[in-house]
């Protein structure tokens, strides 16, 4: 790799991705206390992993890695279908089991759906700027997104589908889309939302959007976690009740801890200071991932890093919000802090491929119309 590209890099991105996975390492000591720091381990080993997994993706020129997207793209649709045939858990068929770990291929997909959609959006725009707004064009796009989309959908990983969905809609607002389809859309969601509650979303679902509307609803059953997130978060006040020391962590009463609702667990043992530095530290590497994309050397490293972008700012928005009541529960980890080796991996490459973006990057590139 030469100098010049080294120097491009933008290190402050891989600086917040180490910081919150060192968060993350302190908030799982505390809350696998009582496992014998059973989770700290396999994490602490997922870091490694991971870290290993960012350096081969920086030094593979992203051009390359896009090129041969479409064939994970297939193997990963095939990954997709398969794990609907494994036995369920808590409801949801989303993991393979290998034994000494599980396997959740929706996380790995999410890099390359973004990787595969930037490329064939790329090819759409080498011959003519807006190109992507003639229809038959922009259904290919929405096609390749909405394969993987569905089978996430069928797992069902709802959180996840609309995480693949956000990074479609960043990809397309940079590409250029018309203003006409953007209305379009919004007309559309606002008449779809309550015929999809009432006609297409399974019960479970409606549940925790009622849940989310109003936890006391069933404050022993599907608002229970909602209200002992909230008591955890609202306990730490300002520096925290100290590692090993929160009421609602460490005696049970919030699950999963380790998760779902490691916000909360930071927020009781650790206060308000150390939530809104991760919450700082979230905003500035998805505004450097933005800066990436804006500065991009083509259109193909522009509509990964947005992708990028979209896929961090839903994770973040989803997951704390549904820890402090903002949002419905959805079980979407929270990057590079929630315990599993499938997101912590899936994030460092997504880190990886903004570090390669931006070692070659020339110009800036944002459609404006």
């Amino acid at each position: 790799m030469r100098r010049q590209e080294l120097k491009n890099m933008e290190w402050t991105i891989l600086i917040c991705a180490i910081v919150l996975a060192g968060i993350g390492l302190i908030a799982l000591y505390s809350v696998s206390f009582n496992t014998e720091f059973s989770e700290l381990k396999k994490q602490a080993i997922w870091l490694g992993i991971s870290i290993v997994a960012m350096f081969i993706v920086v030094i593979i020129d992203y051009d390359v890695i896009a090129k041969v997207s479409p064939i994970w793209y297939v193997f990963f649709c095939i990954l997709l279908v398969g794990v609907l045939f494994t036995v369920p858990v808590d409801g949801a068929s989303r993991w393979f089991n290998l034994g000494a770990f599980t396997f959740q291929p929706a996380e790995f997909s999410k890099v390359f759906v973004i990787l595969f959609t930037a490329y064939v959006m790329s090819k759409i725009q080498e011959n003519g700027m807006y190109k992507i707004n003639k229809i038959g064009w922009l259904l290919l796009v929405l096609l390749v997104a909405a394969v993987p989309i569905a089978l996430v959908i069928k797992e069902p990983d709802h959180g996840t589908a609309m995480a693949y969905i956000t990074a479609v809609l960043f990809m397309l607002f940079t590409a250029g889309i018309d203003k006409k389809y953007i209305i379009t859309v919004v007309i559309l969601g606002i008449i779809s939302v309550p015929l999809l509650y009432n006609y297409v979303l399974p019960d479970y679902a409606k549940t925790r959007i009622d849940v989310f509307l109003n936890p006391e609803l069933d404050p022993r059953g599907s608002g229970y976690n909602i209200i002992q997130s909230k008591l955890a978060v609202g306990a730490g006040e300002l520096l925290g009740m100290g590692l090993l020391q929160g009421n609602q962590t460490q005696l049970g009463y919030l699950y999963p801890k380790t998760t779902d609702f490691i916000f909360a667990a930071i927020g009781e043992e650790l206060g308000f200071i150390v939530t809104a530095l991760i919450v700082i530290l979230y905003v500035f590497l998805i505004t450097k991932a933005v800066y990436v994309a804006k500065t991009a050397r083509d259109n193909l490293g522009s509509y990964i890093a947005i992708g990028i972008a979209g896929i961090f700012f839903f994770h973040m928005a989803e997951n704390i919000g549904m820890t402090i009541g903002l949002m419905p529960i959805s079980g979407i980890p929270l990057p590079f802090i929630s315990y599993g080796g499938s997101s912590l991996i899936t994030s460092f490459v997504c880190v990886g491929l903004l570090l390669n973006i931006s070692s070659k990057r020339q110009k800036t590139i944002f459609v404006n119309k």
